[in-house]
């Protein structure tokens, strides 16, 4: 399976940010400075936050919605002025609105629903800009990659939202470590410290499976648990950084009681620790928490024979070297979430209008496996190789049982 997927990265990658070009041509009619026309599915929280900036900053038009909370549908359709008649609901109401006339499907679901969202508007001829993580098991994750393998061979954008990745301060350090401005790299510091992120958003009477729709951060089958849902963005800071993914990990975890306090749902657990090594004998501390805003950072550290490229989400972004030629600071503070959001949106709606898509659908599959190995490592408590992981045929069921 390590193979497979090694020749995957190679099919996808032709730059250091995992960005895929294909060959210019007109895409479904969309010529070059048209309006690029997209579909949003999912209205919560996220998807009201980055609907409006594919208009706002790319010129884009929301004309579609889909969402299986009605209320949401209602309140979002009013936000965007979206015609009622493209509006869906229902059971099909994902392919509905991807069969239906636009160019681009915007994922914004709870990641349990990615890799079914996704494959709909490929087989529609759509092209597709997803929220990450991807999967929440490896079975969808080699199907979430076949789907962007899919839209390769269409002619298709297929675009994972990762901020860090399309920030140029990022890309510098990058390329500075690549270069060796820090030497060899040796090991990696990797966290992710932020507070409970999730309250009981149920109202009473609710439908059990919209219950755990509303509530998907703190359920383990629809989030993928933290260290996938969350923890992503580290996880792949630190691929991109160390060239690649850990061969194996070993870790440790668990779920603090809540009861009594308003974050008492769900089941997702609120720390993790695990070890990573990485190919060259290369070793990465990971570490996680949902406990406390009290110190909350995301952080990715290399250290190597020559210094230590320190880098922080949001935040700043150095290197310190015993060369002083070596030094530098690329930012005390970076506008990494809402600023890489927006890059993104930018490059993947040109992509569209030009018909030259990207695709990053190998490395976001990736990183979201490395977020599966620490996983299954700390729920074993044990040691687990990536080939072992890449084996499983473990399919995580959520049986919302939801009524339409």
């Amino acid at each position: 399976m390590d193979n497979q997927s090694t020749t995957a990265r190679r099919r996808f990658l032709q730059t250091a940010g995992g960005v895929l070009l294909l060959k210019p041509r007109t895409v479904f009619g969309s010529q070059v400075n048209s309006t690029v026309e997209v579909g949003l599915v999912g209205c919560g929280g996220r998807g009201n936050w980055i609907a409006p900036l594919f208009a706002e900053h790319a010129g884009a038009r929301v004309v579609a919605l889909a969402d299986a909370i009605k209320s949401r549908l209602d309140s979002t359709r009013e936000k965007l002025r979206v015609d009622s008649g493209r509006v869906y609901w229902g059971p099909d109401a994902n392919r509905e609105l991807a069969q239906s006339k636009l160019d681009a499907v915007v994922i914004e679901t709870p990641t349990y629903f990615h890799p079914a969202h996704a494959a709909a508007a490929v087989d529609a001829g759509k092209h597709v800009y997803c929220a990450k993580p991807v999967a929440v098991d490896v079975p969808d994750s080699k199907s979430f990659l076949a789907s962007g393998q899919k839209a390769q061979s269409k002619g298709l954008s297929f675009w994972v939202d990762f901020q860090s990745r399309s920030r140029p301060v990022f890309q510098e350090v990058v390329a500075r470590i690549k270069r060796g401005d820090i030497g060899k790299v040796a090991m990696a510091q990797v966290f992710y410290y932020a507070n409970r992120p999730w309250v009981d958003r149920s109202t009473p009477g609710m439908d059990p499976g919209q219950k755990r729709i509303v509530n998907w951060l703190g359920d383990r089958v629809i989030s993928g648990d933290i260290i996938v849902e969350q923890n992503v963005h580290v996880l792949d800071m630190a691929n991109w950084y160390l060239g690649g993914h850990p061969l194996k990990a070993v870790g440790a975890g668990g779920r603090t009681s809540w009861a009594g306090t308003k974050s008492d749902t769900g089941d997702a657990w609120d720390h993790f620790t695990t070890t990573f090594w990485y190919p060259d004998e290369v070793h990465a501390t990971f570490s996680s928490n949902q406990l406390t805003g009290k110190f909350s950072d995301l952080c990715v550290r290399c250290f190597g024979l020559k210094g230590c490229a320190d880098t922080h989400y949001g935040g700043l972004v150095r290197i310190v070297s015993d060369d002083p030629a070596n030094a530098w600071t690329g930012a005390e503070k970076d506008d990494t979430f809402t600023g890489g959001c927006i890059a993104n949106i930018q490059n993947f709606v040109q992509s569209v209008k030009t018909g030259t898509p990207i695709n990053n659908a190998a490395v976001a599959v990736e990183s979201n496996l490395t977020g599966i190995l620490g996983r299954t490592a700390a729920y074993r408590g044990g040691l687990v190789t990536w080939e072992e992981m890449m084996a499983s045929t473990e399919k995580w069921e959520a049986n919302l049982k939801l009524k339409w």
